[in-house]
């Protein structure tokens, strides 16, 4: 079996990527105790069914992903403890920073990612984690986040029939066999319209059911009755990609408690100008590093939030770019609550490209447009195209 699959397999790794990465630290295994180990050279090495496995180096191995190592060495270097927090993790993805936070004694991580189906089944499957998942942090409000977590808890259901409005059915005197006195009261029996009536009131709601419009209310699992999501935070921390931090902090700091610790990944690269990012997206500029730090911080104090540090990664990022974290506090109160977000650019949609246009491209790698023109007359009038001397 491949050595990257068998580490997998085994439990040794929760993905491919980190068990490469497994490998690369150094990785050995042995068939029985009186032989000797083998080193795994590359990823695609054969290691047999049942064999004796030794990593050399299992600090990748420690989180669910390469995050976790990032947020434990900078809360290492900030002193922050996240112990019995409510903490919210913004582009939670794989649950690498999610993780950290739990191993370091978190009570309680609402994860939110704009993207679906990406956190590891085991962070997934614990109580203390709440998985939000196709909410864009950029345009996140307590109402939306606090909505979305009720969804994630509950289960929808039909709203209950109303029997106690039911018509009494007209002709109810036959039920005892048509003997009626000079007592009886029809006054309470339906009418026909009043039947038919409620007779397409059921039909519309079958038609409803059976294209999954029916009206339904939510209701929470037994299981999570006691799970507080309340949109207020502890501590906030975060990795964003493809989208600048300056774009999502108005959001997020809105819902850091007062006095709150905010500790968010800075990746460069998402910070600057195209123009400013080298080939494969690498910053390249060291100089650059202060830009993006001023602006940052900028944002930040802009926010009501007090900058207390800024640090480098303990590692780089997976590209290779030098990432940083940014530590702020929110102050004793919550400000700009009720300024509008950043606006989020419509989306543009590509030019319609006509069908001619679009015939002479694919005809590009054919014609030779230095050739005579009337090699481009249509029909009969269009030469035979000549070879060239060469």
């Amino acid at each position: 079996m491949r050595a990257d699959v068998f580490l997998v397999d085994m439990g040794h790794a929760s993905t491919r990527s980190q068990a490469q990465r497994l490998i690369a630290s150094g990785v050995q295994w042995r068939t029985s105790p009186l032989l000797p180990w083998k080193r795994v050279l590359k990823n695609g090495d054969d290691i047999p069914a049942g064999a004796e496995l030794q990593l050399l180096d299992a600090a990748e191995a420690k989180y669910i992903s390469r995050g976790g190592l990032k947020l434990e060495g900078a809360l290492a270097t900030t002193g922050l403890s996240v112990t019995g927090l409510r903490c919210l993790d913004v582009g939670q993805s794989t649950g690498g920073f999610t993780d950290c936070l739990l191993q370091a004694g978190a009570a309680q991580v609402i994860g939110v990612d704009v993207g679906q189906g990406q956190l590891h089944e085991r962070l997934r499957a614990d109580r203390r984690v709440v998985c939000v998942e196709g909410l864009n942090a950029r345009s996140m409000t307590a109402e939306t986040l606090q909505q979305a977590c009720e969804e994630v808890l509950s289960e929808r259901w039909e709203e209950e029939e109303d029997n106690d409005t039911l018509p009494e059915a007209p002709y109810a005197w036959m039920r005892n066999g048509g003997v009626i006195d000079e007592d009886y009261d029809d006054s309470r029996d339906a009418k026909d319209a009043e039947i038919e009536a409620f007779k397409a009131e059921r039909a519309a709601k079958a038609r409803a059911r059976e294209l999954g419009t029916v009206p339904t209310v939510l209701r929470r699992k037994a299981e999570f009755a006691d799970v507080d999501i309340t949109p207020q935070f502890d501590f906030v921390t975060g990795d964003v990609s493809f989208i600048s931090l300056t774009l999502v902090l108005p959001a997020v700091v809105r819902l850091l408690k007062p006095h709150g610790h905010l500790l968010m990944l800075v990746k460069p690269q998402f910070e600057l100008q195209p123009g400013q990012v080298g080939k494969g997206g690498i910053v390249r500029d060291p100089a650059l590093y202060e830009q993006v730090r001023q602006r940052v911080c900028d944002c930040l104090a802009q926010l009501g939030l007090e900058v207390k540090a800024w640090l480098d990664s303990p590692i780089t990022g997976g590209d290779g770019n030098h990432e940083f974290f940014v530590h702020a506090q929110q102050g004793a109160q919550v400000l700009h609550l009720d300024a509008p977000l950043p606006e989020q650019p419509a989306a543009t949609k590509p030019a319609r490209v006509s069908r001619t246009v679009l015939r002479e491209q694919k005809r590009a790698h054919i014609i030779d447009l230095d050739e005579d023109d009337d090699y481009n007359v249509p029909g009969p009038a269009r030469p035979k195209r000549k070879q060239r001397p060469a």
